[in-house]
Parts: C-alpha cells; structure tokens; sequence
C-alpha cells in the first residue's frame, strides 16, 4: 500500500511560508476568539468554563473513560497480535537508536510538570480526602498510592500510543504526511487532503494548545507557590503574569536555537535533574520503606486495574465521588489526550524502524514504570511523615493549597531551601522543553507535515500558548486550566477513536496483503543446480555487483517497463548507483513497486577454526537485493540472468495481483 503524496504547496512569505493555509487559519481564528472572550469578558468566561466541564462530567464523562479504556485494549492486543512483528518503516529498516537510547528518550518523555506538580499532591490528598472511606488511615494510604498508580498508569501511555503508532506506521511505512489525517487515510482515502483532513489537524492543534497552555498554568501556579514559600512573594495573578512572559521568553529563544541545540540541551537537562532529585529524596528519606511501598503499589494497582478502569461512580451521581472523578480522573484523561499529539509525534519520530510489538513494549512500560517509582519516592514519603507522627505539615500544605505541597515537602530534608529553588529551576525548564517542542508539533501540524518552517511562526506559537495559559490563570486559575484540558480534548476524543479504526483497517489490508504474497509463493527456477550451488557460495564483490546492475538488472526492468507501456499500463524507472527500481501505475494508492538494492555485507567464515591464512581477503561482498512496496524481502538475485529475473519480476507482479483481489472481495 503507497498512498499518493500530499499535494504540493506554495511557498509565501513570513508566517505563511509553506503553510496549510485552511488549517492555520482556522487555528488561529479559533485562538483568537478564546483570546478575546477571556479579555474582554473575563467573569463570563470563567462561568462559561465551570458550566462546561460540569456538563462534560455530567453527560458526557462515560466517553473519557470508555474511549481511554479502547485505546489501553487495542494497544494491547496489537501488541499481542502477530501485526506485532510489522515494522514501522520498510521491512529492511533497522532502528535509527539503540535500545539504550531509545530507553532514554522514551524515559525523558514520561517526565514533566505534572510529575513534579502532582507527585506529593496527588497522593496526600487523595490520602485525606479520599473519593470513599474514612481520610488519613492506612487504607486510605494505600487507595491513594492506587488511584496515583492509576492515574500515571498504563492508560495514559496508551492515549499517546495511540497516536504515536499511527504516526509512525502510515508515515514511516507508507510515506504519508506526519500528521494526524494520515490515520484516516484507510477510512477516507485521498480526502484526507481535503476539508475533513483539515478538520482533524484543526482538532489537534487546538487540543494541544490548550495542553501546553495547562501545563504552563501549573507550573507557573507551582513556580509562584515556590517564591511564596522562600521569599514571601504574594501568589497573585500579577506575579504570575510577568512569570508566564519570561518562561515563554525562553521558549522562544530555546524554539529559534533549533532542535539540536535548543530543545536537545534542555531535554538532557532535565532528565539529569529530575533523576537528581528522585534520588535525593530516595536517598535521604525512608529509603527501606519506599522499596517495599514500591512492591505493594504496584500489586494494588494490578488488583483494582480492570475495575479502576470503568469505575464511574454511577450510583451516587450528586455525591462526592461523582464530583471527585471530574477532578482527577476525567481531568487527567482530557490532559492525556489534549498532549497525545504532542507527544505522539515525538516517539513517533524516535521509533522508526522498530515493530509495533517493540513500540507497545516500550512505550507502555518504560514511562510507566518511571512515573511509578517518581509518586512512590514522593508521594510515599509524603504519607509516611504523616502515619509515623513525623509531621503534618505537608498534609495541612495539601490541604490549603496543592502548589505549595511540593516546597512544604522539600523543606523537611536537609538542605530544603537549597532544594527548592533546585526544583523551581526544573519545573522552568520543563515548560521551556514543552512549549519549544510543542511549538514545533503545532508548525508541523499547520504545515502538512513539513519541518522545515520559518522560525517566526514555531515563536508565534509558543507566544500563543504563553497567552492563553495567562488568560486560563485570570478567568479561573486551577480549575480554569482543569476544564480547559477536558473540553479541548472532547473533539480529539472522537478523532482518536477514528484513528484506531483506521490503524486497524491499514493493519489488516497488510495482513491480506502478506497472507496473499504467501499463498502465491512458487519456486524460482534456475538453469541447472551446479549454477544455483555457485549462486549460493559466492560472494561478490562491489565492482561484480554494479556489472550486474549494469548489464542484466537495468535492462531486464526496462524491459518490463517497455512492454508495460505497450499495454497502456503507467510506468517509470528510478536507475542510480546502487538501486534500480520499476514502479507500475506510480502514484495510484495501490502501485506496484519492485526495486533491486545493493547491500553490503561482512564475509563470513564458515568455520570456527578456520586459519586466517585461508580467509577471504576481501571484508565485503554485495547482495543484490529485491525491494517491493513494503520493502525489503531479504532475497538475492545476484547471478541471475535477464529472463530469470524478468520471471521474478512477474511473480511479484502477479502476487500483487493476488493482493489486490484478495482485498476486493
């Protein structure tokens, strides 16, 4: 399967260079018309943002938890599946990193604001104001560590999954855009360039928008807790005014430095001093007790994860818990979804030449495994000052302010001043990180898929973002950035659920695919079997190599190309040094692709005590490799002769033939 590419646009100055200018427009004109209601009618707005996530909550909170459970079991059973083995990107792809750092990469990615927000509020409110039972008990503790568990769980990275999957299979695999519309290509085929594709980028960017701006919301609520707590600044929307301006300041330095340098540096950074302080607090605190914490978590959350899952409090709608579930669990489900394309794009981009069965693995386990050991070293230790007597101070923090908890937490350590403004520089650089590589989705998203547009427009977008988290903090502080990340999510929702059906759909074409090239498989035949027995000891060299692409593989494909085109049927030939390939119908979505590669290899010894003396003095030799739509197919047709790999040709173009009638019926 080759889908057409999207078609070209034309290139115009400043903003709009290289711009999909229907998705652009309508992102910002959307923005614009938040923008201006929050200035202009600031108290209409935040009673519009309370009455709307009410509503949400109320109707339509059964969708966040139902969609984000689908998304978590179609992960899953992908994972298990045999389109586990598919690699997001031609068969003979090889991972663009090692496992070390892809490891890395994917461990960096779990981290950020909200972990350091929430991983000492999180668990002791939920520890003394738990949704059911009695507050501040041992069983209230472990609840706490649960829903914690939860909440950082396997369900969010399922939601970023999702989209990263998507991504990377239809982009990688298949060369369409890096966008979200190309998930629909199975569903809607070449619409996706039109007003629907649009719509779904629209939904994304706006989505995302109102993550960055959320995130930032907190971590200026977090940074401004901070100053309170050292040096008694006020917490006032007019101190955290003049901080959202230098914290995207700096994200928009970090956006015009580029991707190298910019947001690589401040990722490294951040990783490095997260670490640092998990490993402080786990070093110095109750270190014993926060390895069998660990251990005992991790069980309750496996116990409670089917039921946790679908719990909706359904029979006590006006009641606490029903209002409990709209502020924690639908909030972070609306956060999770609003960052998937954010972050989606971003493990999507490192993922390439992976299997879907590696990607699942490990993005599912790495980052979950990480926020679980970042709530058990503080949200534990939190809870433990209060059940040994130590203290309360961080419960009473909680209790009156949630973005306080952090530094009240911080000071009961040696060294606590010190440590705080250590940890308000990371929370700084968090958002810087996020708003830069945001900024740069969102480009991505407006424009196509292209990367390479104007640094004045990934500013412009940082900029945006800096502005609506300003106005989220004026019309209603927490739970104005709560509410926005629920509703901003609501549309991406239902685009994600499509996106799934699509995957699915594309998985399942490839399967009919294969299941056809198979069933059509026939021996190759050659002239004699003393030719095919030297056919399989030799090793070519570069110099044999070329003279067979030169003088049989060229021409056997520019005579298929030429009778091709006595039959009327399209075609075109790429010829260079080391590939020739042979495209029939280029362009349709169901082209016919067959390429010969060539491919270097080590010589290999056929013996382990073969004596050195004896060994190939040549280090190479070179394949001549067959390359189809899906890409390589690992067999060699070096030695063959113009009419044997002109059958070859046709055997693979009647299995396509196969293919396409095995998915016509």
């Amino acid at each position: 399967m080759t889908e057409p590419q999207t078609p070209e646009v034309r290139k115009r100055v400043g903003l709009t260079e290289g711009v999909n200018k229907p998705v652009f427009i309508w992102s910002v004109a959307l923005t614009l018309v938040f923008v201006v209601a929050g200035v202009v009618v600031p108290e209409g707005s935040a009673a519009f943002f309370s009455s709307v996530q009410s509503w949400i909550v109320a109707e339509l909170g059964w969708v966040y938890l139902l969609s984000v459970a689908i998304f978590l079991m179609f992960m899953l059973y992908l994972g298990f599946s045999s389109h586990g083995k598919i690699k997001l990107g031609p068969n003979h792809s090889e991972p663009d990193y090692s496992y070390g750092a892809w490891f890395s990469m994917l461990f960096a990615a779990g981290m950020g604001i909200g972990l350091v927000f929430f991983g000492v509020a999180e668990p002791v409110k939920h520890f003394i104001a738990p949704p059911v039972g009695d507050a501040a008990t041992i069983e209230a503790a472990r609840t706490a560590m649960e829903i914690s568990y939860f909440h950082w769980g396997l369900h969010a990275w399922a939601v970023y999954a999702v989209i990263g999957l998507s991504l990377a299979y239809f982009s990688f695999r298949h060369g369409l855009p890096l966008t979200m519309r190309s998930a629909l290509y199975p569903l809607i085929g070449d619409r996706i360039y039109g007003p629907i594709g649009n719509a779904v980028d629209i939904f994304a960017v706006i989505g995302t928008l109102f993550g960055v701006a959320t995130s930032l919301g907190l971590g200026v609520l977090q940074v401004n807790a901070g100053f309170n707590h050292v040096l008694g600044w006020p917490i006032s929307f007019w101190i955290q005014l003049p901080l959202i301006v230098v914290i995207t300041g700096m994200a928009t330095i970090s956006v015009a430095t580029g991707l190298d340098k910019g947001i690589k540096f401040l990722s490294n950074l951040n990783m490095l001093m997260a670490v640092a302080l998990m490993l402080f607090v786990f070093v110095v605190g109750p270190t014993t007790f926060l390895l069998r914490a660990f251990v005992q978590n991790l069980g309750a959350y496996l116990d409670q994860f089917v039921l946790r899952t679908f719990y909706m409090y359904a029979y006590a709608p006006n009641q606490g818990p029903a209002e409990w579930l709209g502020d924690w669990t639908l909030f972070y489900w609306g956060w999770w979804i609003a960052w998937s394309p954010f972050v989606g794009m971003f493990i999507a981009r490192i993922s390439r030449g992976r299997t879907i069965r590696e990607f699942i693995a490990g993005v599912l386990l790495v980052p979950t495994g990480f926020s679980f050991a970042w709530m058990t070293v503080f949200g534990d230790t939190a809870i433990s000052m209060h059940l040994t007597g130590a203290t309360t101070a961080v419960s009473d923090a909680v209790a009156n302010d949630v973005t306080l908890a952090l530094f009240v937490f911080l000071e009961q350590f040696p060294l606590g001043v010190y440590v705080s403004w250590f940890a308000m520089a990371l929370i700084v650089f968090f958002f810087v990180t996020g708003a830069d590589s945001s900024a740069l989705v969102i480009d991505t998203l407006t424009s196509g898929g292209r990367e390479d547009g104007p640094t004045a427009r990934r500013v412009f977008w940082a900029i945006v973002s800096g502005i609506i988290g300003a106005i989220l903090l004026s019309t209603g502080g927490l739970d104005a950035l709560q509410t926005a990340s629920i509703a901003g999510a609501l549309p991406f929702t239902f685009v994600m659920l499509l996106m799934c059906w699509g995957l699915w759909k594309g998985l399942k074409r490839e399967g009919a695919r294969q299941n056809a090239l198979v069933q059509s498989l026939r021996p190759r035949q050659s002239a004699s079997w003393q030719r095919q027995l030297q056919g399989i000891l030799n090793h070519p060299g570069k110099a044999e190599t070329e003279r067979f692409f030169r003088e049989t593989a060229t021409p056997a494909l520019e005579a298929v190309a030429l009778e091709l085109d006595k039959k009327s049927l399209a075609s075109q030939m790429d010829i260079r040094d080391d590939r020739v390939k042979l495209v029939v119908t280029p362009g349709e979505a169901e082209e016919f692709i067959y390429g010969i590669r060539m491919r270097r290899y080590e010589t290999p010894g056929y013996s382990f005590f073969e004596r050195q003396s004896s060994r190939k003095t040549a280090e190479y030799y070179y394949r001549a490799e067959v390359l189809l739509s899906d890409g390589g197919q690992d067999y060699d047709v070096m030695g063959f002769t113009k009419e044997e790999l002109i059958q070859d040709v046709l055997l693979q173009y009647d299995r396509h033939f196969q293919y396409l009638h095995a998915i016509r019926t």
